[in-house]
């Protein structure tokens, strides 16, 4: 740390991106929820041709990006703002929405949390039911205080019906609500629609996950006009070309491109579930889950024994030591059915040998 670093950063945690510090490049990476899938030929395609113009800035607006997502969606086009991944977006809210301080869950996305240290907003958060559900009563306190969940919520994986989003709007008519659906198109469910009845209401999506462009960083969020107008000041305020072309290209080729995610989708979803029943017959209880990964336990096996011994054999999990009632868990990203088969191989014997 250097000595010109203000004094507010200087105990900051930030987020952790490193995965595992292996320099290991042979590592089957089950750990950050990516799609396993390559992006869609369009987009693959579009983005090589903008690569050719890269000598000039891309649209400050994603014009034809938004209209091609608003005709998508079926939403107006003065109703999307795009994000450097939804993460920007994330910190766009943050950085205008929060004043009187934010609500989430006690486990849930860990960014929330990075981001209200970040902006020095002071924060609640609220614990998940016994079931490791949202329960919206637990949020029926209007202050004004902005409110935001992921859904279906990470790690668990665990949803919560459009219904009970109703529920916590409508007890807080003076706090913004937003929405964080990253996996949304695994649960097939969203609450888009309801930005139409909610001026209140912001849901944030990503390119991420169905749409295998985590590389590519593109995020969205789905508003009010006023919400998104205000999110645009702020966005032209700190970056207003966060957008490159390529990105711009691959995004609007992957929308164009709807039937390959879907059956990327569909696929990961198969082997879900056939991950799932393996799971349950080694020993494992296993969350519902309404995403592209497992959220699981072992009955005997610490969750961090397994997570090390997965690792000493090049398989990488995602452990969580915090907050404790978690810790025997780990989160499994789906990978192919290739890889999926190799761990589930390696915890056979991992389960064998701890007997």
């Amino acid at each position: 740390m250097s000595r010109f670093l203000s004094s507010r950063f200087s105990a900051m945690i930030p987020y952790n991106t490193s995965g595992d510090k292996s320099p290991s490049d042979d590592l089957i990476r089950l750990n950050t929820n990516e799609n396993p899938f390559e992006p869609s030929p369009k987009a693959i395609e579009y983005a090589h041709t903008a690569s050719l113009g890269l000598n000039f800035y891309g649209d400050p607006e994603c014009e034809l990006l938004t209209r091609k997502l608003a005709e998508f969606l079926n939403v107006q086009s003065n109703e999307i703002i795009f994000g450097n991944g939804s993460d920007e977006i994330l910190n766009f809210i943050f950085t205008g929405f929060c004043e009187n301080g934010a609500i989430f869950p006690d486990i849930t996305y860990s960014f929330y949390a990075i981001l209200a240290e970040f902006h020095g907003i002071s924060f609640k958060t609220i614990p998940l039911d016994e079931n490791f559900r949202i329960e919206p009563s637990d949020y029926f306190a209007p202050n004004a205080r902005t409110i935001i969940f992921a859904n279906p919520n990470a790690p668990t994986g665990l949803f919560l019906e459009s219904s009970e989003i109703e529920r916590i709007i409508s007890h807080n008519p003076e706090s913004l609500i937003i929405i964080d659906e990253a996996y949304a198109d695994f649960s097939g469910k969203t609450c888009v629609e309801l930005i139409h009845k909610y001026e209140n209401l912001a849901v944030i999506r990503t390119f991420s996950k169905s749409r295998s462009l985590a590389g590519a960083r593109l995020g969205f969020c789905v508003a009010n006009e006023n919400l998104i107008q205000d999110l645009r000041t702020i966005k032209n305020s700190i970056a207003p070309y966060n957008i490159n072309s390529m990105t711009q290209a691959a995004g609007i080729g992957a929308i164009e491109d709807e039937d390959y995610t879907r059956e990327n989708v569909r696929t990961i979803l198969q082997t879900r579930e056939f991950v799932r029943e393996e799971l349950v017959k080694l020993g494992f209880e296993v969350l519902d889950s309404n995403t592209n990964f497992l959220f699981t336990k072992h009955a005997r096996i610490s969750g961090q024994k397994i997570y090390e011994e997965l690792l000493r054999r090049k398989i990488l999990i995602r452990h969580f030591s915090k907050p404790a009632r978690i810790s025997d868990f780990n989160r499994i990203t789906i990978g192919t059915r290739e890889q999926m088969q190799l761990m589930l191989e390696n915890l056979r014997e991992i389960i064998g040998g701890a007997c």
